[in-house]
C-alpha cells in the first residue's frame, strides 16, 4: 500500500521506510503506469530544476525496488527498458478517500490549541499546544508559523511524534508566523531577548519541570534558560545546534553569512523562487520536489525579507561558548553528519563544552529530518531513552 495522504508505504501491513525521494520514484511511476516514462521525465518532475545524475536515479530505483520486494533481474514491480525509461508493472488496485488527506487532517482526533502570549515587553507571541503527558517546550527557531507547520509534511511528523509522547508546546519568534511581525522594540542581537520570550512561554504553561527541546537557532536560548533555570528543566534536547554562528567560526563562514543575508534582503519576497530553494536545498537537500514546493511557501507566510534577513543575521553573530560549559541539566546532542546547515563539528563542538552531555550522530545530509528516512526513527529512539534513563 502506497499511501500518497500520509506519505507511508506498508507491505503486508508493515511499514517499510524510504527515503522522501525513493517514495516520489514510486508515486510518479504507479500514477503514470499506464506507459513507459523516460528517464528525463521521472527526473523533472521528481528533481525539479537540480541536476542529478543518472546513477543518483539508479540508486533510488534500486531502493524502490528492493521495498517492494523486487529486484533488478526479476522486475516484477518495475520494468527497465535500457535506453527508453521505466514502467510500473505490477498490478494495481487504487482507492479513493471521501475523508481529507491524512496529511492535513488531524490523525486520532489529534488538536493543536493556539494561543496568544504577551511578553513582558508587550509583544504578542502565538504559543501552539498539542498532546498530552509530561511537558515537552521547544525553543523558538527562525521561520515558523505554529498554524501552517501543522499542516506541513516538512513538521507535520515532528508534531505529532511528539505529541504522542508529551504535552508539546512550541511558538513563533517575534518577527515570525502568527507572532507579532513588529520587530522595531526589540534588540534582536540580544540573547536575552529570546530568552525572556522563552521565560515567559514556561512561565504559562503550568509545569514545574520539563523537557526542553532546542532545534537549530532554538538551541540558543534553549542554553540560556537551562543555565539560567536548571530547576525547571528536566532534559535539555539539542538538535542541530552550535555554539558559534556562522560569523564567529572562520574567514569563510563569515563571508557566507554575509552573503546570505544579502541574499534573504534581495530576494526573499519576489517571484523568482530560486532565493528561497536555496535554504529549501541547504535545509532539506534530499527533498522531492512537492517537498521543495511545500517549504518555499512556507518561508514565505513565515516572515518577510526584512524580518528574515535581519533574524538570521542576529543569529550568526551569537556566541554560546562560555554559556554551554555552565550548563548542568541532562542534556542530548543529536547532529546529522552531512547537515549541510549547521556543520557536524560544530555539533561535535557544543557536546563537548556542554559537561556531561551524551552526543549522538545521525546518518543524513538533512537539516529537519523528514518522515521517512531511517534517522527520523533513530532520532525518536534516543530521545526515548534519554527521557526515561535520567
Amino acid at each position: 500500500m502506497l499511501d500518497t495522504a500520509s506519505f507511508e508505504l506498508r507491505v503486508d501491513g508493515r511499514r517499510v521506510p524510504v527515503e522522501p525521494q525513493v517514495f516520489e520514484v514510486l508515486r510518479y511511476l504507479i500514477e503514470h503506469r499506464d506507459r513507459l516514462v523516460p528517464r528525463t521525465e521521472l527526473l523533472d518532475n521528481v528533481w525539479g530544476d537540480r541536476f542529478v545524475s543518472d546513477s543518483a536515479l539508479a540508486s533510488r530505483v534500486a531502493a524502490a525496488r528492493a521495498a517492494l520486494g523486487d529486484d533488478g533481474r526479476t522486475q516484477r514491480c518495475i520494468r527497465t527498458v535500457h535506453g527508453r525509461g521505466l514502467q510500473f508493472v505490477a498490478d494495481v488496485v487504487a482507492e479513493e478517500h471521501d475523508d481529507p488527506p491524512a496529511l492535513i487532517a488531524d490523525p486520532d482526533d489529534l488538536r493543536q490549541e493556539v494561543r496568544f502570549v504577551e511578553t513582558r515587553d508587550g509583544s504578542r507571541l502565538a504559543v501552539a499546544t498539542v498532546g498530552s503527558g509530561p511537558v515537552m517546550i521547544k525553543a523558538a527557531n527562525w521561520l515558523t508559523h505554529v498554524e501552517k507547520d501543522w499542516s506541513s509534511p516538512i513538521w507535520r511528523h515532528w508534531m505529532t511524534e511528539f505529541a504522542a509522547r508529551f504535552r508539546y508546546i512550541r511558538y513563533d519568534s517575534r518577527g515570525c508566523g502568527l507572532s507579532d511581525r513588529d520587530l522595531t522594540t526589540s534588540d534582536l542581537t540580544d540573547v536575552d531577548v529570546w530568552t525572556a520570550d522563552l521565560e515567559d512561554v514556561a512561565d504559562t504553561c503550568g509545569a514545574e519541570r520539563f523537557v526542553l527541546f532546542g532545534m537549530s537557532q532554538g538551541a540558543v536560548p534553549a542554553i540560556a534558560y537551562a543555565v539560567r533555570h536548571p530547576e525547571r528543566v528536566s532534559h535539555l534536547v539539542l538538535y542541530g545546534a552550535y555554539a558559534q554562528g556562522m560569523r564567529l567560526r572562520d574567514p569563510q563562514s563569515d563571508a557566507q553569512a554575509q552573503a546570505v543575508v544579502e541574499m534573504v534582503r534581495a530576494g526573499w519576497g519576489g517571484t523568482n523562487p530560486a532565493f528561497r530553494t536555496f535554504f529549501t536545498m541547504t535545509f532539506l537537500p534530499e527533498a522531492s520536489s512537492d517537498h521543495i514546493r511545500w517549504f518555499n511557501e512556507l518561508q514565505l507566510n513565515t516572515a518577510d525579507a526584512e524580518n528574515a534577513s535581519r533574524l538570521e543575521s542576529a543569529f550568526y553573530g551569537v556566541d554560546m561558548s562560555d554559556l554551554a560549559v555552565q550548563v548542568s541539566v541532562p542534556t542530548l546532542v543529536v547532529h546529522c553528519r552531512d547537515d549541510m546547515a549547521t556543520p557536524y563539528e560544530e555539533g561535535r563542538k557544543l557536546a563537548s563544552l556542554i559537561p556531561r552531555a551524551t552526543f549522538v550522530s545521525l546518518n543524513s545530509p538533512n537539516h529537519i529530518l523528514m518522515a521517512d528516512e531511517p534517522a527520523w526513527q533513530e532520532f525518536l529512539e534516543h530521545v526515548d531513552r534519554f527521557v526515561a534513563s535520567s
